[in-house]
């Protein structure tokens, strides 16, 4: 290290651009959680309420494909930071359309042509800024200082939680009384700090991510944009048919993105296994055991991601909202989640240190299917006293605890095993294939809250907490089978960056 490098400001020890960065997606993550936090029950509120009328079972399924376009979309996203925009430019230009989808919800008109537009320009900023930001905080060091570089993602991680942490505190109270418009300002003007913080400080970020890694050639370019431009177009005239034909709803048109999205996994992993593609026997092998820890990821997002739906609707419905005395809205209770992280990342980090090669990956995968499965029979218990009254929100407390000790199990260790099963040929692809198991898991969670119209929350939440379990039980008894399939050695944990 220079002289020069020596004495340059620092955050926490590390480059200034750490904390451009950091306040960056600390204030995205505000406006994403924020909004998240108040999604389904603003859209199941009466129009009489400034709602938008929908059931329970329809809202539960929008939020579920909203999150999982959220991160479908990081493929193409992390595509044209590589291609043609460069990181830097797509966190900017992300961010930009993020805060324009937030405004266009917040505009206060009883249309709700403002928040589908708001949520499909959300979606689309969401994947050119979440890929590519991570990609800046990487390349802020040294190819070779791997442990300076660990502990910024550390802090940048906090940043998330901060953001998450916060997020539904101060959105939900401005919400409260049916002031949803005012609660999607909030996030509107959390990301608009968010950009302005990231436009002030690209000084300290010193070029990094200004140029695309791999940048098309001018023929190429017009060849791309031609084949997107083609694509849209089509996605456009079939949506105007459907529309015309007068079969479309909402319901149907989740079921039919829950259906995309399914797919999208099965030809991927099938063009792998089924082509050559100069595989080896052992990567052909550790594909085969990715498939199946793909399959548990998606499971445990499937419950995971309820928080937003199902889970806040029966904390609203069916829980008295006091805690140490004092009243909280329904959307707080979406703070439980990240303050746990918070609190326990360093406990699981030094955990899985010590326990070292003793654990293996299959065996923290299904661990946290037993904590997601166990987590939902106490939601099933607390729905069966509901029946007689409302609950103490100690109970969601409880559930979120639980689903934490399962998320810092699974999702840490997530993109490491990806990144060492891939295939040679497939190695920059195949990270973004984790996002999609988030995205399977919430989509298909979604369509699952119809499931309420046939079965009662009790036997709903047993169902979905024995069929986590099952799961969890199988990838336990195949660990060995996995775990000669995958040639496991231990890789240290990271933090989840979700």
């Amino acid at each position: 290290m220079t002289t020069h490098e020596t004495h340059e400001r620092t955050f926490f020890g590390h480059p200034w651009g750490l904390a451009t960065l950091f306040g960056t997606e600390m204030w995205e993550r505000f406006s994403w959680y924020g909004l998240r936090a108040i999604l389904a029950t603003f859209m199941a509120a009466s129009p009489a309420q400034h709602g938008l009328g929908l059931s329970e079972q329809t809202a539960t399924a929008v939020v579920g494909v909203y999150g999982a376009l959220i991160y479908l979309v990081a493929l193409p996203g992390g595509w044209i930071a590589d291609r043609l925009l460069g990181p830097r430019r797509s966190v900017f230009w992300g961010g930009f359309v993020i805060m324009c989808g937030h405004i266009s919800m917040a505009v206060p008109v009883t249309s709700s042509f403002f928040v589908w537009l708001g949520l499909a320009l959300i979606i689309a900023g969401t994947g050119l800024l979440k890929p590519n930001i991570s990609v800046m905080v990487g390349k802020l060091y040294p190819e070779e200082d791997d442990g300076r570089r660990d502990a910024g993602f550390s802090l940048f991680y906090l940043g998330i939680n901060l953001g998450a942490f916060f997020a539904p505190i101060v959105v939900g109270w401005l919400a409260d009384g049916d002031r949803w418009h005012l609660g999607f300002s909030a996030a509107a003007v959390g990301m608009a700090l968010g950009l302005a913080q990231y436009v002030l400080g690209r000084k300290h970020l010193r070029g990094v991510g200004d140029e695309p890694n791999m940048p098309l050639t001018p023929e190429h370019r017009r060849r791309a944009l031609r084949h997107v431009g083609l694509a849209a177009l089509g996605v456009v005239v079939v949506m105007a048919i459907w529309v015309a034909t007068g079969t479309f709803t909402i319901d149907r048109f989740t079921v039919v993105v829950t259906l995309v999205i399914l797919a999208v996994p099965v030809v991927y992993f099938g063009y792998i296994l089924t082509g050559s593609h100069d595989l080896t026997e052992d990567e052909r092998s550790r594909m085969k055991a990715y498939v199946w820890l793909f399959v548990a990821a998606a499971i445990f997002w499937m419950l995971y991601d309820l928080a937003p739906s199902k889970l806040l609707f029966f904390a609203q419905n069916h829980t008295d909202l006091t805690l140490f005395g004092v009243h909280i809205n329904a959307a707080t209770t979406q703070s439980f989640n990240p303050l746990f992280i918070m609190i326990f990342v360093p406990v699981f980090a030094t955990l899985w240190v010590k326990l070292g090669r003793r654990v293996s990956t299959p065996q923290k995968f299904a661990f946290a299917l037993v904590m997601v499965g166990l987590s939902f029979l106490v939601m099933a218990l607390a729905a069966t006293l509901a029946q007689g009254g409302r609950v103490s929100v100690w109970w969601l407390v409880l559930v979120y605890l639980i689903q934490v000790f399962g998320e810092l199990s699974l999702s840490p260790v997530g993109l490491s095993v990806t990144s060492k099963l891939a295939p040679q040929a497939f190695k920059g692809q195949m990270l973004g294939l984790w996002f999609i198991s988030i995205s399977v898991g919430d989509a298909i969670g979604g369509q699952t809250g119809r499931l309420s119209n046939v079965m009662s929350d009790p036997a709903y939440y047993t169902l979905l907490a024995l069929m986590a379990i099952v799961a969890g039980i199988a990838l336990l008894m195949f660990t060995r089978k996995l775990r000669h399939l995958m040639s496991e050695h231990h890789e240290p944990a990271t933090p989840p960056t979700r």
